[in-house]
């Protein structure tokens, strides 16, 4: 709990960050682009493009809520100013400033992520595909921990997943598993999972109980929505079915209704089995084809920028970005940011905003 001869400097410090948001933001800005929008949907024939109207409401909506939370921001930031004023000749007021100040705190911290969040695809929704390393059962098993965390933290942020395709491991865990994870700013948040996680534990397929390090990649793409140009031409492209089957080798459909697409200029393969109907198959594969081609794009441009910084890290296989130590410690650390945690378990069950404000932030 604060103190009352820090009350100042805590003040001062918040001010500095309200100061700061409000030049990134630039509420004049914002409800210019409002006065914009709303001209734009009074007008009589607005809903005869169907996409391009939900595309106008949606960031009419997107915008409206993040000025009306900076205005809300604002109010308690002066209501707390004038609280702590009068709370000088009234010490009985200190409490309750002190719960406002929890209270705005935690708010304040919460819409800096979000100011964070304008990337052209952040608000997107998100498709998520991890691959085990080399390594057999291991890193297969690995991979299957990472699909349980992902949907944990999923869940922990009212998200919504579909499990678009699943490849079961032999043994035990997973060959390949492809998410679509609904929700705002899902990609976003979930673009800083995007590399190599490593695993350090003792293994419990070894029967020598020996420490065993394993590798599993997490690939993370913005879902493209219908109204995104991509040029995408019928032979450009291979198209194959296949029968579904589903996780843990369950029969899924007994027709060809799983699809599998191959884009011959970058040999970028997409497979969807989620649905019964071959069509929507392909629908979906040809989402995810279009995610992967932008995602290559974000790529290009990253390493643009690190090479105008000076950065020769390369993203690759064997250059992970978080390790998971169970043993002889525990500890999760992630090599970008230097963030850590010994709550190994909670990481796991899905607590990784941790990882993700330092990645946001950094």
């Amino acid at each position: 709990m604060i103190e009352r001869y820090e009350l100042n400097k805590w003040i001062d410090n918040f001010q500095i960050r309200m100061d700061d948001i409000q030049k990134a933001i630039k509420p004049e800005s914002i409800q210019l682009s409002l006065k914009k929008l709303s001209d734009a949907m009074q007008a009589p024939d607005f809903w005869s493009n169907t996409l391009e109207a939900k595309k106008v409401t949606k960031e009419s909506a997107r915008l409206e809520k993040k000025l009306q939370t900076f205005l809300s921001l604002k109010t308690m930031f002066e209501d707390i100013c004038m609280l702590a004023d009068e709370s000088k000749e009234d010490a009985s007021l200190f409490e309750l400033l002190i719960s406002e100040m929890d209270a705005f705190e935690s708010q304040m911290k919460a819409y800096e992520i979000e100011v964070l969040l304008s990337g052209p695809y952040d608000d997107h929704d998100v498709l998520l595909e991890i691959h085990p390393g080399a390594g057999g059962t291991e890193s297969q098993d690995w991979a299957d921990m990472l699909y349980r965390m992902y949907q944990r933290y999923a869940q922990r942020q009212g998200y919504k997943v579909e499990l678009l395709d699943y490849l079961a491991g032999e043994e035990a865990g997973i060959k390949s598993v492809t998410l679509r994870i609904k929700g705002d700013y899902a990609y976003g948040y979930l673009k800083a999972e995007h590399g190599v996680h490593r695993l350090v534990r003792i293994s419990p397929f070894d029967s020598n109980q020996r420490r065993h390090t394993s590798f599993a990649s997490c690939e993370v793409m913005p879902e493209i929505d219908d109204d995104v140009e991509i040029d995408i031409k019928d032979e450009d492209i291979k198209v194959d079915v296949y029968r579904s089957s589903g996780a843990g080798g369950q029969s899924v459909n007994t027709t060809d209704s799983a699809v599998r697409i191959t884009h011959l200029k970058t040999n970028i393969v997409v497979t969807c089995q989620n649905e019964r109907s071959q069509i929507k198959n392909r629908e979906t594969a040809l989402k995810m084809l279009k995610a992967k081609l932008i995602q290559e794009e974000i790529k290009k441009q990253e390493l643009e920028l690190k090479q105008l910084k000076g950065d020769q890290q390369t993203i690759g296989w064997g250059s992970q970005i978080r390790s998971y130590v169970f043993h002889p410690y525990q500890m999760v650390k992630d090599h970008r940011t230097d963030a850590e945690t010994a709550l190994i378990h909670d990481v796991m069950d899905g607590d990784i905003d941790l990882f993700i404000n330092a990645y946001l932030k950094a």
